[in-house]
């Protein structure tokens, strides 16, 4: 059976710089490593994960934890943070909790279970019990997206109460008033934060707010689409819709069709966040973009530099907020 230590002779090199290839490659200079490289290739030498966990008193997995892995903008995020983690040795084993708390708890401690090195986490648990729990878990965790207050741990995420902001005031601007905001689930970060954005841009903007058509849709297509439903069958209907995710706008855009109305001319819509092949969707949709790469990115950086620093779990975390970006397209009009 080829070991490590045929691999090491035959590249010329010590068992240590082997180790540092297979868990670090991009600490190597290019030509050792290919080296090793072809070396490996000679002697058909295979990982054995279980000897690596032992040896480095952890895995070479990262998890991955949201709650909607069909949502593109997750498996935009996903895609990032795998390629990041290629590239330091580690694979990633992804879990969808489906937007349920004690499922994506029960998820955790699993991982943690297996000794897995670090977790990207876009939490759906909230509230100081939840916060306590991940402030107290031994792996290193980075949120990315959803916050939760209190739990001290890095988080990578957008500036969430601008994104809504920006399409309110764009909105504002062309005449709108009686404007229905589908919000996501309460409680929950970037639906809070969403919904702030929101409510203080129409307050600052001297517009009283109705209340009834400030609605919840639960961040699903089948939530969007029930309260748009709810929106659009009034007698005073709102002039515009804002979907604060791609899932609630598209649903909104979904019930216009249904019931015949033309949009923009009979009512604006614009929502948070983009999705694949928006740019055939007529019309194109008014939006928010998050940058999800950027995101991803920096999310698997801010994990891989916990995970080699174990001395520095003692470092206060950090939030990595980012600028989003307004598109805008055809489906929101001057009343």
């Amino acid at each position: 059976m080829t070991t490590i230590r045929d691999v090491a002779r035959l590249a010329g090199v010590s068992i240590s710089t082997v180790s540092l290839a297979l868990n670090s490659p991009k600490r190597v200079g290019v030509e050792t490593l290919d080296r090793i490289q072809q070396a490996i290739k000679s002697t058909g030498y295979r990982i054995d994960p279980v000897a690596q966990t032992l040896a480095r008193g952890r895995s070479s997995l990262i998890g991955f934890v949201s709650a909607n892995l069909g949502n593109m903008f997750f498996g935009d995020i996903r895609r990032e943070i795998e390629h990041q983690a290629l590239d330091h040795g580690y694979f990633v084993l992804i879990a969808d909790s489906s937007g349920r708390a004690d499922l994506e708890r029960a998820l955790l401690e699993r991982l943690e279970a297996q000794k897995i090195a670090g977790i990207a986490l876009a939490a759906n648990g909230h509230g100081e019990e939840y916060a306590t729990f991940l402030r107290d878990f031994k792996t290193p965790i980075v949120m990315f997206d959803q916050k939760v207050e209190g739990a001290e741990r890095d988080f990578v995420g957008s500036d969430n109460p601008l994104t809504t902001t920006i399409l309110t005031e764009h909105l504002l601007q062309l005449g709108h008033r009686r404007i229905g905001f589908i919000s996501g689930p309460s409680g929950l970060h970037t639906a809070d934060e969403r919904l702030k954005g929101f409510m203080n841009t129409m307050a600052g903007a001297g517009v009283d707010i109705d209340p009834s058509l400030v609605v919840e849709g639960g961040y699903t297509r089948t939530g969007g689409h029930a309260q748009a439903m709810r929106l659009l069958t009034r007698r005073d209907r709102p002039t515009a819709i804002i979907g604060a995710n791609n899932m609630t706008g598209l649903a909104a855009l979904q019930v216009m069709q249904e019931m015949g109305f033309r949009c923009p001319d009979d009512v604006s819509l614009a929502m948070v966040d983009d999705v694949p092949w928006s740019n055939v969707i007529t019309p194109r949709i008014t939006m928010v973009v998050q940058d999800a790469q950027k995101l991803g990115e920096l999310a698997a950086q801010r994990l891989l530099a916990r995970i080699a620093s174990p001395e520095g779990a003692a470092e206060p975390p950090q939030d990595f907020i980012l600028t989003p970006r307004f598109v805008r397209g055809e489906s929101t009009r001057r009343l």
